[in-house]
């Protein structure tokens, strides 16, 4: 990417590549390409604007001046000099309306230029294929990090379904060469949708989801990014849980809702809302029961209509939140501002408009591409990709790969509030103004349950979720978020 022109060089403006920030690669927001895209246009769109009226104070110069030419005959040499001078400054006006057209013509050839290379350059890296002018030092073609590789090669739906939903790697290839199972990033949700219509799947179908039990106090909470993750760790080690956090903003209340990642063992089979059939229901449905729990579980813990939400989640619980985001019935009664997520495929999902939203993933998890489509370059969305290297514990389970740990992504997060980017700076404020900055805070832990399935906990084809005792190893258990 270019760089951008200096002010006053006279050159039209170009939009630049946010600098490298550390192991922190930024996209989105008010640094990102297509704010600065827009803001080209608006630039040119304004420049329009001034030409208009330049074109007016041309064409009323030119009346003044054919006015003056009755009265010349009275006093010619002065007639004659009014008139020239009239003369004179309407020609100026019109060279500065000139240089006008002509840079927001090139404002608008700029838009064009960057606009056709961001499309050439996304396919080539769609391709697998990237070279020095994204950033490689000796400019040899190379493959991206898992997380785009997964992204690229969502035709192979069978291996990811698999994976995600606990469906058995043969049941999932031959549905696929049946052609039941449809491969491409548009194609998940309705894929998901025919999955659970198949015999022997109905386990993935969603099922209502009730709050069965609360339990409130007081505690120190940190707001920040990297506390907000590390407070969904937390609540992520008791199965079926979530957790309300009710936060004074000046004299106003505001609400966070902190959701975990997938859980398969902790409670009896089918009845954790954040088991498998939970990431079909986020991916395929909408997370249409879960967010009616979550609606509940706000409103039990005092939350009033209108009042503002922030939604936090990792993994799974991150696609529940971010589509809280584009849930008409929840927007109509609470006013969500702003959705975190960590290791998340959410590339899929609109939000509302006014709703701000940051996505953390590493270029070695594979679980945030595994929707086949990248999170859109907005204004008021901002992705992270954390490019540090990864080392696996000792003694730990390898679960859905290192580079999923939500412990990365909580450094990841602690390295983003200090960075000067704009776009980070500017969601860490759109944070901070919803939730505060942290302290003494009412904490509500809610307990969901799904509905059990009427053809009972086991399926023929399903996986039989593995059952720990609630004291097992916190380590086994962040590695499935």
């Amino acid at each position: 990417m270019a760089e951008p022109s200096p002010s006053g060089s006279g050159d039209a403006p170009r939009p630049s590549a946010p600098a490298p920030d550390g192991m922190l690669r930024i996209r989105g927001g008010v640094g990102g390409l297509s704010f600065q895209f827009e803001e080209l246009l608006a630039g040119a769109a304004a420049l329009d604007g001034a030409v208009s009226q330049l074109y007016a104070l041309e064409a009323e110069a030119d009346s003044v001046r054919r006015s003056l030419f009755g009265y010349q005959p009275d006093a010619y040499r002065s007639g004659s000099n009014a008139i020239i001078a009239v003369g004179e400054a309407g020609r100026d006006i019109g060279r500065v309306r000139a240089e006008l057209e002509n840079i927001a013509a090139q404002v608008r050839a700029s838009h064009r230029e960057y606009e056709f290379t961001e499309a050439r350059n996304a396919l080539l890296l769609r391709m697998g294929l990237s070279g020095p002018e994204y950033g490689s030092a000796e400019g040899a073609f190379q493959l991206p990090g898992l997380r785009d590789q997964v992204e690229q090669r969502v035709a192979l739906v069978p291996h990811g379904l698999a994976l995600l939903l606990g469906v058995p790697l043969p049941l999932a290839e031959a549905l696929k060469a049946s052609g039941a199972v449809a491969g491409g990033p548009g194609d998940l949700r309705r894929t998901i949708r025919e999955l659970t219509a198949m015999p022997g799947l109905g386990f993935l179908k969603p099922r209502p989801v009730s709050v069965i039990r609360s339990e409130s106090g007081t505690a120190e909470v940190d707001l920040s990014a990297a506390g907000l993750l590390r407070q969904a760790e937390a609540v992520g080690r008791t199965s079926g849980d979530i957790e309300v956090i009710q936060t004074d903003v000046g004299d106003s209340r505001a609400w966070v809702v902190v959701l975990p990642g997938t859980q398969l063992d902790g409670l009896p089979a089918g009845t954790n809302p954040f088991d498998t059939a939970g990431i079909a229901e986020a991916l395929g449905y909408d997370s249409r029961e879960t967010g009616l729990a979550i609606r509940q579980a706000l409103r039990d813990a005092g939350a009033a209509a209108g009042e503002q939400v922030a939604a936090v989640g990792y993994s799974q619980g991150g696609i529940h939140a971010m589509n809280l985001s584009s849930d008409e019935a929840f927007l109509a009664e609470f006013d969500l501002k702003f959705v975190l997520t960590a290791g998340s495929p959410v590339g899929g999902i609109t939000p509302g408009p006014g709703i701000s939203s940051l996505h953390l993933e590493h270029q070695h998890d594979w679980v945030p591409g595994s929707d086949g489509t990248p999170n859109p370059d907005t204004r008021d969305r901002v992705t992270v990709t954390l490019t540090n290297d990864l080392v696996l514990p000792p003694g730990q389970d390898f679960g859905l790969g290192p580079g999923h740990r939500l412990e990365n992504y909580v450094e990841g997060a602690e390295a983003i509030s200090g960075s000067r980017d704009p776009s980070l700076q500017a969601s860490a404020a759109a944070l901070a103004a919803v939730v505060g900055s942290g302290g003494t805070a009412s904490v509500t832990r809610f307990s969901l349950r799904r509905e059990a399935s009427p053809a009972g906990p086991a399926t023929a084809t399903g996986p039989e979720p593995r059952v720990r005792h609630p004291d097992a190893s916190r380590g086994a258990r962040r590695l499935r978020g």
